[in-house]
Formats: C-alpha cells, sequence, structure tokens
C-alpha cells in the first residue's frame, strides 16, 4: 500500500515578522514620545509680542547732494592753457579755476571790434549827410513860403489899387493866380519833405540795426575771451574735473562740475513697496557717521528703478559737521502712525515681509509649539507682526536644524 505525504506551509514565519514590525513601531514611537527636544531658558531668546501705536517709518538709504550744481563748459573752442583748482577745493563766483587759449578767437575779437567803429563812424557821417539834405528842404521850404508870402502882398495891392480905379481886373487876376501857385508848391513841398523824412528814418533805423549786430558780434566774443578763464560761478566746491592740461577741447564740451557746500538736498533710496504710502511733506530723519538732520519730503519720482523710488529730501535743520555732497546718510521717513499694530523687538535672523516657522509659548506654559508667522516692515527696530501670533505670546527668535523634525519642544527652566 502506497502511503502520500503532502507538506503543508506554515504561516508562523510571516506572523512573527509582522509582530516585529508592530513591536519596533510602538518603540519607535515610544522612544519618539520619551525623547521630545528640551532647551535651557538661558540657552534661547524669547521675544514677546506687545500691542499698541506705532509710528510707520521707511528705512531708506542714500547720499547728500548740492542743492545748487553749476557744469562748467567751454563757450568756445580752445586747449587747457592753465589748471589752478583741482576737485575738493573751496570756490566762490570769480574764482578761476582753469584757463584756456584760442588765437584765432582772440583775432575774431579785434576784427569785429574795428569794423564796428567802422560802422558807427559811417553811421555818424550818415546822420550828418541826412541833417544837410533836411537843411536843403527846409532852405525850399523856407523860399516858397516867401514867394508865396510877395504874392500874397501883390494880390492885397492890386485889391487896394482897384477900389481906387488905379489897378485893372487882370492884374489881380494874376495875381491870385500867383498866389495858388506859389501855396500848392508849398503844399507839396511840405509833403515831400515828410515822406523825406520817413524815409531817412527808415534808413538810419537800418544802419542803427546794423550797428547794433555788429555790436552784440563784439560783445558775443569778447564774453568768450573772458569765459577763456573759467571761474565757479557760485559759491561751493569744485566737485569734478574732467580735462587735463594741454587738452584741445570743441565749444560745449564738459570741464567739470561745482556744487553748493551749505545748501544741501538728500536723496533717499525708497523701497517700492512703500513709496506709494508716503506723502510730500512727510517728516524725515537723516543720520550720518556724526550726527542727524530734520527734514521732509520734497520730490518723490515716479519711475520704479530696479524695486526702489528715488525720493528728494529738503533739510530744515542745521548741519552737522560731515555734511557734504555725496556723503552717505540712512533715513527714515514717516509713513503714519498705526494703532493697536503687534510687534517685537527686531532681532538676528528675523526678516521683514516674510513667512517664517518658529516655536511659540503661549498661556506661560513650559512648552512651545511649532507655528507660521507672518512678519511685516521694520520701523524704528520694532518688526510688526501680520499673522500667527497675539499680544503677549512669545516665541524663539533662532530655529535650529534639529528642532525641525519636532512640532513641540520642552523649555526648562533652571533652579
Amino acid at each position: 500500500m502506497e502511503i502520500k505525504l503532502t507538506q503543508k506551509t506554515s504561516n508562523k514565519p510571516w506572523y512573527a515578522l509582522a509582530g516585529f514590525v508592530v513591536v519596533a513601531m510602538v518603540i519607535s514611537l515610544s522612544l519618539t514620545a520619551s525623547n521630545d527636544v528640551s532647551v535651557n531658558a538661558d540657552d534661547v531668546t524669547l521675544l514677546k509680542v506687545e500691542q499698541g501705536s506705532v509710528d510707520l517709518y521707511s528705512q531708506a538709504f542714500g547720499e547728500l547732494f548740492s542743492a545748487q550744481e553749476r557744469l562748467l563748459t567751454s563757450q568756445a573752442s580752445g586747449k587747457v592753457s592753465a589748471i589752478y583748482l583741482r576737485p575738493g577745493a573751496q570756490v566762490e563766483p570769480d574764482t578761476v579755476i582753469l584757463s584756456l587759449a584760442n588765437p584765432e578767437l582772440n583775432q575774431l575779437y579785434l576784427s569785429a571790434l574795428g569794423n564796428y567803429n567802422a560802422q558807427k563812424a559811417q553811421l555818424e557821417s550818415f546822420e550828418l549827410e541826412q541833417e544837410n539834405e533836411r537843411l536843403d528842404y527846409q532852405s525850399r521850404i523856407a523860399e516858397i513860403e516867401a514867394a508865396l508870402e510877395r504874392a500874397q502882398l501883390d494880390l492885397s495891392v492890386n485889391k487896394q489899387l482897384a477900389e481906387r480905379g488905379v489897378s485893372a481886373r487882370l492884374d489881380i487876376m494874376r495875381a491870385e493866380l500867383s498866389v495858388k501857385q506859389e501855396a500848392k508848391k508849398l503844399e507839396f513841398e511840405q509833403q515831400k519833405y515828410q515822406h523825406f523824412l520817413k524815409v531817412q528814418a527808415f534808413q538810419f533805423k537800418q544802419r542803427q540795426i546794423e550797428l547794433e549786430q555788429q555790436d552784440q558780434q563784439v560783445a558775443l566774443l569778447n564774453q568768450q575771451l573772458e569765459d577763456m578763464e573759467v571761474k565757479a560761478g557760485i559759491f561751493g566746491t569744485l566737485q569734478s574735473l574732467d580735462v587735463e592740461i594741454g587738452e584741445t577741447l570743441p565749444q560745449g564740451a564738459a570741464l567739470g562740475r561745482v556744487g553748493s557746500v551749505d545748501t544741501l538736498l538728500a536723496r533717499l533710496r525708497i523701497p517700492q513697496h512703500q513709496a506709494d504710502q508716503i506723502a510730500i511733506g512727510a517728516s524725515v530723519e537723516l543720520t550720518t557717521r556724526k550726527g542727524q538732520i530734520a527734514g521732509e519730503v520734497n520730490r518723490i519720482e515716479s519711475v520704479v528703478n530696479n524695486g526702489v523710488v528715488l525720493a528728494e529730501i529738503r533739510l530744515t535743520s542745521e548741519l552737522p559737521s560731515d555734511a557734504r555732497p555725496l556723503a552717505p546718510v540712512t533715513g527714515q521717513i514717516f509713513i503714519r502712525t498705526q494703532n493697536d499694530a503687534l510687534y517685537v523687538n527686531q532681532s538676528a535672523g528675523l526678516r521683514p515681509l516674510s513667512q517664517l516657522e518658529r516655536f511659540v509659548v503661549t498661556d506661560g506654559s513650559n512648552q512651545a509649539a511649532k507655528q507660521q508667522i507672518q512678519l511685516g516692515d521694520l520701523t524704528k527696530g520694532k518688526l510688526l507682526i501680520q499673522s500667527g501670533l497675539q499680544k503677549g505670546d512669545q516665541f524663539i527668535s533662532q530655529m535650529h536644524d534639529e528642532w525641525t523634525a519636532h512640532n513641540t519642544i520642552n523649555i526648562e527652566q533652571q533652579g
């Protein structure tokens, strides 16, 4: 008789493996629960959330610059023959900074001056000729007036003789005709004289205009010659000098720049997201290395460049000793007062307008729970809280890498 044996498969290994996994998980969870991170209170910095009225300021960086600036340019072509001052020198309006040389310009001036003197002499001669011609006209008019008076006298005599029966009617008619002729001559000559005076006035005015034009040309060339001595033009400092001795320059070439020292403005670069909140006339506190300056917003540009907007600040207080053009300044520009604002004092690792995770302590407990915090703007050392915290909450300012896997940590108090 044949007996067949059938081998049975046992499930015990699988049960054992599953049990081992369950036990491992339980042990892991128990270890995790029992190994919560604990930190000493003296080893962490707790920031407490305050609430109250906060003056919001926009912090901006920039520099001082001259309220009055003058670009030095060559008024005529020439060669730099001498340089008397270098950048940084104190200047007054009549201070000569450099000299240009142009022999051709000097020759043009002398030629124009000669032409002017010649035209002036010609105008004086023309005026004398006009005076002679006027006298000639006046002489002819006087002769005609005398002839008219004689004709009127003859007519009067003939009429008296006619009353006595001595003079004939024909003589009276001849005398009357002579009076009319002389009167016509006088009227015509006077009209010619008036027309002649207008023509003379026009000719004289034309020559006078030509003389004035020549005078202006002489004055222009003379001014260009004087401008060969390049002067500062204002009180201040020579900020830059863009030429060297011996350099030949065309007309209109930039030579340098002069800026005022006592009259300054500030230029600040405002973050774009705050520019629309700042009003013209807003108060500004500027800080230099050696002091502070009060000011107010004078102008805000509309162009955004690299995320910032330029604002011009008018200074309203005395300047510290280090105030000068291009000196760096830090500005606090007043925006508005925010009531019931939540804030903490600024601390390292907290970046304005950012979202971060921090461990927060509430209700005076010794356990801190991880929370998402939304930070706002920074204003004079106060960092605004937009969301995630309430008044009285405390949170750990620094977040260590080994804490990221935990949702809570214990804060142990010593003693």
